[in-house]
């Protein structure tokens, strides 16, 4: 189909960043750009899964070193909410977390709405591990990661937000 002008656009030119998004701090790997690949044709690209997990595992390895695997480490996304067979972030992270060697736990957050905004998260898979690592394919306002915020950290998880693209410029 025919991509909507205002579709975030990547041109995966590295450019990491630590911003702040709904209270909730971020690292990213690339940012929205004018040009490059559209969202829905990244998503839609079974290349795009191993580009996106090889280039996260290879980020978190040189912030954190083998202290990934040797701690107390898993990864989670948010919830599937539209995309229930083929999730991209979903399958990003059980990626990651097979090529660090940690535990992924998939549907650590249920969502019963489709809802984008403001959601409200309810628990699923309760990860063993202290530090969880959420990933998330992009971020725009980063009310989803609030969400998986309010969900975690009262079960004293510390949480870290990673995400593939950051659609501020």
């Amino acid at each position: 189909g025919w991509a909507s002008a205002s579709e975030p656009r990547c041109d995966f030119e590295h450019r990491p960043r630590l911003s702040r998004h709904a209270g909730v701090w971020i690292l990213s790997l690339w940012q929205s750009s004018l040009m490059g690949q559209t969202l829905s044709e990244i998503k839609s690209d079974p290349e795009q899964v191993p580009h996106f997990a090889q280039a996260v595992s290879d980020f978190l390895l040189e912030i954190f070193g083998s202290s990934l695997s040797s701690g107390d480490w898993c990864v989670v996304t948010s919830p599937r909410r539209r995309h229930l067979e083929r999730n991209f972030a979903h399958m990003v992270s059980s990626d990651i977390a097979l090529r660090i060697g940690i535990p992924f736990y998939p549907d650590t957050a249920v969502c019963s709405t489709h809802q984008r905004v403001n959601a409200v998260f309810e628990l699923g898979n309760n990860p063993l591990q202290t530090n969880v690592i959420v990933f998330d394919d992009i971020v725009t306002t980063g009310s989803t990661l609030s969400s998986m915020s309010n969900l975690l950290r009262p079960l004293g998880k510390n949480t870290l937000f990673v995400v593939g693209i950051n659609n501020n410029r």
